[in-house]
Protein backbone atom coordinates (compact mmCIF):
# COMPACT_ATOMS: atom_id res chain seq x y z
CA UNK A 1 0.00 0.00 0.00
CA UNK A 2 1.21 3.71 -0.69
CA UNK A 3 -0.05 7.06 -0.41
CA UNK A 4 -1.67 8.59 -3.53
CA UNK A 5 -2.53 12.34 -3.83
CA UNK A 6 -5.21 13.56 -5.71
CA UNK A 7 -4.15 16.54 -7.67
CA UNK A 8 -4.60 19.90 -6.16
CA UNK A 9 -4.21 18.75 -2.76
CA UNK A 10 -3.14 21.61 -0.35
CA UNK A 11 0.29 21.73 1.48
CA UNK A 12 1.66 23.41 4.61
CA UNK A 13 3.90 26.69 5.20
CA UNK A 14 7.69 25.97 3.64
CA UNK A 15 9.92 25.19 6.20
CA UNK A 16 13.00 27.96 5.86
CA UNK A 17 14.77 28.08 9.19
CA UNK A 18 15.71 27.08 12.58
CA UNK A 19 12.46 28.58 14.53
CA UNK A 20 10.16 27.23 11.75
CA UNK A 21 11.36 23.60 13.15
CA UNK A 22 11.24 24.42 16.39
CA UNK A 23 10.09 28.16 18.22
CA UNK A 24 11.56 29.33 21.30
CA UNK A 25 8.41 28.72 23.09
CA UNK A 26 9.02 24.88 23.02
CA UNK A 27 12.55 24.92 22.52
CA UNK A 28 12.34 25.97 26.34
CA UNK A 29 9.94 23.55 27.69
CA UNK A 30 12.54 20.73 26.23
CA UNK A 31 15.33 22.26 28.02
CA UNK A 32 13.58 20.61 31.30
CA UNK A 33 13.20 16.81 29.83
CA UNK A 34 15.07 14.22 28.85
CA UNK A 35 15.48 10.66 26.72
CA UNK A 36 14.84 7.59 28.49
CA UNK A 37 16.72 4.84 27.93
CA UNK A 38 14.60 1.28 28.96
CA UNK A 39 18.60 -0.66 28.98
CA UNK A 40 21.86 -0.15 29.78
CA UNK A 41 24.56 1.08 27.24
CA UNK A 42 28.11 1.36 26.31
CA UNK A 43 29.70 4.02 25.36
CA UNK A 44 33.29 5.75 24.34
CA UNK A 45 32.92 8.81 26.34
CA UNK A 46 32.00 9.24 29.76
CA UNK A 47 28.66 11.00 29.29
CA UNK A 48 25.00 12.07 31.31
CA UNK A 49 24.25 8.30 31.87
CA UNK A 50 24.86 6.18 34.20
CA UNK A 51 25.30 2.55 33.87
CA UNK A 52 25.43 -0.74 36.07
CA UNK A 53 28.54 -1.79 34.26
CA UNK A 54 31.54 -0.93 36.38
CA UNK A 55 34.49 1.69 35.23
CA UNK A 56 36.43 3.87 36.38
CA UNK A 57 34.34 7.50 37.35
CA UNK A 58 34.44 9.14 40.72
CA UNK A 59 31.46 7.21 42.40
CA UNK A 60 32.33 3.96 44.57
CA UNK A 61 30.64 0.93 43.79
CA UNK A 62 32.27 -2.10 44.83
CA UNK A 63 35.13 -4.08 45.77
CA UNK A 64 35.98 -7.40 44.68
CA UNK A 65 39.19 -9.66 45.50
CA UNK A 66 42.47 -8.53 43.31
CA UNK A 67 43.69 -11.11 40.98
CA UNK A 68 47.14 -11.23 38.48
CA UNK A 69 47.01 -7.93 35.85
CA UNK A 70 44.65 -5.85 37.76
CA UNK A 71 45.63 -2.29 37.92
CA UNK A 72 47.31 -1.67 41.00
CA UNK A 73 46.17 2.13 41.02
CA UNK A 74 42.65 0.38 42.46
CA UNK A 75 44.09 -1.18 45.06
CA UNK A 76 42.46 -0.38 48.70
CA UNK A 77 45.78 -0.19 50.47
CA UNK A 78 44.00 0.28 54.04
CA UNK A 79 41.68 -2.94 53.77
CA UNK A 80 45.44 -4.91 52.70
CA UNK A 81 46.88 -3.27 55.97
CA UNK A 82 44.25 -4.56 58.03
CA UNK A 83 43.49 -7.91 56.44
CA UNK A 84 47.01 -8.59 54.57
CA UNK A 85 45.08 -9.07 51.63
CA UNK A 86 44.27 -7.51 47.94
CA UNK A 87 41.12 -6.10 47.19
CA UNK A 88 40.49 -4.03 44.01
CA UNK A 89 37.90 -0.79 44.02
CA UNK A 90 35.09 -0.59 41.68
CA UNK A 91 33.48 2.38 40.45
CA UNK A 92 30.51 3.50 38.50
CA UNK A 93 31.00 4.46 35.29
CA UNK A 94 29.22 7.31 33.19
CA UNK A 95 28.09 6.07 30.04
CA UNK A 96 27.40 7.60 26.82
CA UNK A 97 23.76 7.52 25.13
CA UNK A 98 23.54 7.39 21.72
CA UNK A 99 20.08 9.24 19.70
CA UNK A 100 19.63 7.76 16.02
CA UNK A 101 16.81 9.46 14.28
CA UNK A 102 15.56 8.08 10.90
CA UNK A 103 13.65 10.21 9.02
CA UNK A 104 11.40 8.77 5.97
CA UNK A 105 12.33 11.41 2.71
CA UNK A 106 10.48 9.52 0.32
CA UNK A 107 7.97 11.10 -1.79
CA UNK A 108 4.33 9.65 0.08
CA UNK A 109 5.66 11.78 3.04
CA UNK A 110 4.72 15.12 1.11
CA UNK A 111 0.81 13.40 1.04
CA UNK A 112 -1.82 15.65 3.25
CA UNK A 113 -2.25 19.10 4.78
CA UNK A 114 -0.22 19.42 7.41
CA UNK A 115 1.86 17.00 5.26
CA UNK A 116 4.08 14.14 6.90
CA UNK A 117 7.23 15.13 5.74
CA UNK A 118 7.32 19.19 7.38
CA UNK A 119 5.91 17.36 10.41
CA UNK A 120 8.18 15.19 11.26
CA UNK A 121 11.11 17.23 10.30
CA UNK A 122 9.35 18.96 13.75
CA UNK A 123 9.49 16.15 15.41
CA UNK A 124 13.36 15.46 14.66
CA UNK A 125 14.14 18.98 15.48
CA UNK A 126 12.76 18.50 18.60
CA UNK A 127 14.04 15.10 19.37
CA UNK A 128 17.36 16.02 18.36
CA UNK A 129 17.36 19.73 20.63
CA UNK A 130 16.62 16.87 23.58
CA UNK A 131 19.77 14.86 22.82
CA UNK A 132 21.85 17.79 21.96
CA UNK A 133 20.94 19.42 25.40
CA UNK A 134 21.67 16.93 27.28
CA UNK A 135 25.13 15.93 25.71
CA UNK A 136 24.29 12.35 24.17
CA UNK A 137 25.23 11.94 21.01
CA UNK A 138 22.97 12.63 18.11
CA UNK A 139 22.80 10.96 14.57
CA UNK A 140 20.07 11.43 11.85
CA UNK A 141 19.47 9.41 8.65
CA UNK A 142 17.33 10.51 5.79
CA UNK A 143 16.46 7.87 3.72
CA UNK A 144 14.95 7.05 0.36
CA UNK A 145 15.40 4.77 -2.66
CA UNK A 146 18.93 5.34 -3.72
CA UNK A 147 19.64 7.54 -1.43
CA UNK A 148 20.89 7.66 2.47
CA UNK A 149 22.03 10.89 3.65
CA UNK A 150 23.55 10.97 7.64
CA UNK A 151 24.72 13.78 10.21
CA UNK A 152 25.95 11.38 12.86
CA UNK A 153 27.66 12.16 16.04
CA UNK A 154 26.09 15.43 16.77
CA UNK A 155 26.77 16.43 20.55
CA UNK A 156 26.23 19.77 22.30
CA UNK A 157 23.28 22.36 22.13
CA UNK A 158 25.27 24.27 20.05
CA UNK A 159 24.49 21.61 17.28
CA UNK A 160 21.30 22.50 16.80
CA UNK A 161 22.14 24.88 13.98
CA UNK A 162 23.35 21.80 12.34
CA UNK A 163 20.94 19.82 12.83
CA UNK A 164 18.40 22.49 11.67
CA UNK A 165 20.35 23.21 8.34
CA UNK A 166 20.43 19.22 7.58
CA UNK A 167 16.53 18.89 8.16
CA UNK A 168 15.63 22.11 5.97
CA UNK A 169 18.25 20.63 3.10
CA UNK A 170 16.73 17.48 3.14
CA UNK A 171 13.14 16.77 0.18
CA UNK A 172 11.19 14.24 -0.37
CA UNK A 173 11.55 12.09 -3.71
CA UNK A 174 11.44 8.64 -4.88
CA UNK A 175 10.52 5.30 -3.12
CA UNK A 176 11.01 4.57 0.53
CA UNK A 177 14.28 2.93 0.53
CA UNK A 178 13.97 1.79 4.09
CA UNK A 179 15.14 -1.52 4.02
CA UNK A 180 18.61 -0.52 2.96
CA UNK A 181 18.77 2.72 5.43
CA UNK A 182 18.19 0.02 8.21
CA UNK A 183 20.84 -2.21 7.30
CA UNK A 184 23.01 0.61 7.24
CA UNK A 185 22.23 1.99 10.73
CA UNK A 186 21.97 -1.84 11.80
CA UNK A 187 25.91 -2.22 10.42
CA UNK A 188 27.50 1.37 11.73
CA UNK A 189 28.53 2.10 14.72
CA UNK A 190 26.54 5.37 15.75
CA UNK A 191 26.80 4.16 19.56
CA UNK A 192 23.94 2.46 21.05
CA UNK A 193 20.93 3.67 22.60
CA UNK A 194 17.82 4.85 21.22
CA UNK A 195 16.77 5.03 17.94
CA UNK A 196 13.42 6.76 16.89
CA UNK A 197 11.96 6.15 12.93
CA UNK A 198 9.64 9.06 11.48
CA UNK A 199 8.07 7.56 8.63
CA UNK A 200 4.37 7.00 6.93
CA UNK A 201 5.63 3.19 6.81
CA UNK A 202 3.07 3.16 3.38
CA UNK A 203 6.69 1.15 1.76
CA UNK A 204 5.57 -1.07 -0.98
CA UNK A 205 8.22 -3.50 -0.16
CA UNK A 206 6.71 -3.70 3.38
CA UNK A 207 8.55 -3.11 6.91
CA UNK A 208 9.47 -6.31 8.54
CA UNK A 209 12.86 -7.07 6.64
CA UNK A 210 13.79 -3.27 7.27
CA UNK A 211 13.04 -3.13 11.34
CA UNK A 212 14.06 -6.27 11.36
CA UNK A 213 17.90 -5.31 10.51
CA UNK A 214 17.68 -2.98 13.68
CA UNK A 215 15.61 -4.95 16.28
CA UNK A 216 17.31 -6.21 18.54
CA UNK A 217 20.65 -4.12 17.77
CA UNK A 218 20.80 -2.39 21.11
CA UNK A 219 18.90 0.07 20.23
CA UNK A 220 15.46 1.10 22.40
CA UNK A 221 13.45 0.98 19.04
CA UNK A 222 10.63 3.45 18.62
CA UNK A 223 8.42 3.23 14.94
CA UNK A 224 6.32 6.77 14.99
CA UNK A 225 3.92 6.56 11.91
CA UNK A 226 3.29 9.71 10.35
CA UNK A 227 -0.28 10.19 9.00
CA UNK A 228 -1.67 13.29 7.86
CA UNK A 229 -5.54 13.26 8.46
CA UNK A 230 -6.53 13.28 4.60
CA UNK A 231 -4.61 10.52 4.94
CA UNK A 232 -5.62 8.11 8.20
CA UNK A 233 -9.54 9.27 6.80
CA UNK A 234 -10.09 10.77 3.44
CA UNK A 235 -13.96 10.97 4.35
CA UNK A 236 -12.93 13.88 7.19
CA UNK A 237 -13.08 17.53 7.22
CA UNK A 238 -15.59 16.99 4.18
CA UNK A 239 -13.42 14.25 1.89
CA UNK A 240 -12.73 13.75 -1.18
CA UNK A 241 -15.86 12.44 -3.19
CA UNK A 242 -16.51 11.90 -7.08
CA UNK A 243 -14.32 11.24 -9.97
CA UNK A 244 -11.18 11.29 -9.67
CA UNK A 245 -7.25 10.63 -11.00
CA UNK A 246 -5.08 9.49 -8.25
CA UNK A 247 -1.13 9.40 -8.72
CA UNK A 248 1.00 7.80 -7.15
CA UNK A 249 3.51 10.15 -5.37
CA UNK A 250 6.61 7.13 -5.65
CA UNK A 251 5.59 5.68 -8.73
CA UNK A 252 3.97 8.01 -10.59
CA UNK A 253 1.46 5.39 -11.40
CA UNK A 254 -2.24 6.84 -11.99
CA UNK A 255 -5.33 5.42 -11.27
CA UNK A 256 -9.16 6.71 -12.14
CA UNK A 257 -11.24 6.00 -9.10
CA UNK A 258 -14.79 6.79 -8.24
CA UNK A 259 -15.23 7.73 -4.25
CA UNK A 260 -17.90 5.93 -3.35
CA UNK A 261 -18.82 5.48 0.96
CA UNK A 262 -17.91 1.60 0.09
CA UNK A 263 -14.32 2.44 -1.40
CA UNK A 264 -13.91 4.68 1.19
CA UNK A 265 -14.89 1.86 3.72
CA UNK A 266 -12.22 -0.53 1.64
CA UNK A 267 -9.94 2.34 1.89
CA UNK A 268 -10.28 2.42 5.76
CA UNK A 269 -9.99 -1.08 6.18
CA UNK A 270 -6.69 -1.76 4.59
CA UNK A 271 -5.19 1.23 6.04
CA UNK A 272 -6.22 -0.13 9.61
CA UNK A 273 -5.25 -3.49 8.62
CA UNK A 274 -1.42 -1.82 7.66
CA UNK A 275 -1.58 -0.59 11.28
CA UNK A 276 -2.44 -3.27 12.82
CA UNK A 277 0.14 -5.41 11.53
CA UNK A 278 2.65 -2.88 12.22
CA UNK A 279 1.87 -2.91 15.75
CA UNK A 280 1.94 -6.21 16.31
CA UNK A 281 4.79 -6.92 14.65
CA UNK A 282 6.47 -3.92 17.06
CA UNK A 283 4.89 -5.90 19.99
CA UNK A 284 6.16 -9.21 19.06
CA UNK A 285 9.86 -7.64 18.89
CA UNK A 286 9.79 -5.21 21.87
CA UNK A 287 9.20 -1.76 19.81
CA UNK A 288 7.37 0.67 20.54
CA UNK A 289 4.79 2.01 17.94
CA UNK A 290 2.59 5.10 18.18
CA UNK A 291 0.01 6.18 15.36
CA UNK A 292 0.98 10.13 15.17
CA UNK A 293 -1.32 12.41 12.83
CA UNK A 294 -0.23 15.59 11.73
CA UNK A 295 -2.86 17.43 13.26
CA UNK A 296 -1.26 17.04 16.65
CA UNK A 297 0.66 19.63 18.19
CA UNK A 298 4.00 18.56 18.24
CA UNK A 299 4.33 20.06 21.87
CA UNK A 300 1.61 17.87 22.95
CA UNK A 301 3.45 14.80 21.41
CA UNK A 302 6.79 15.47 22.96
CA UNK A 303 5.38 16.87 26.46
CA UNK A 304 2.38 14.35 26.97
CA UNK A 305 2.28 11.02 24.62
CA UNK A 306 6.24 10.38 24.32
CA UNK A 307 6.53 10.87 28.36
CA UNK A 308 3.32 8.75 28.71
CA UNK A 309 4.92 6.10 26.27
CA UNK A 310 8.41 6.10 28.14
CA UNK A 311 11.03 8.03 25.34
CA UNK A 312 10.96 11.15 27.49
CA UNK A 313 11.14 12.45 31.23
Amino acid sequence: MNAANAAGAGSSKPLKKLDDLLDSTLMAKLDAIDVVSRKIFSGKLQGERRSKRRGQSIEFADYRPYVHGDDLRFVDWNIFGRLDKLFLKMFLEEEDLSLVIALDTSASMRAGNPDAFDYARRVAMALAYVGLTNQHRVSLVGFSQGRIDRASNLRGRRKAADVAQWLLAREPEGASGFEDAMRLVGTTRLGRGIMVVLSDFLFHEGFEKGLGMVAGRGFDLYALQVLAPQVADPAREGGVSGDLVLVDSETEAETEVTVTPELLRIYRERLDRLCGALRGYCTRRDIVHMVVETSTPVDTLMLEYLRRRGLLR
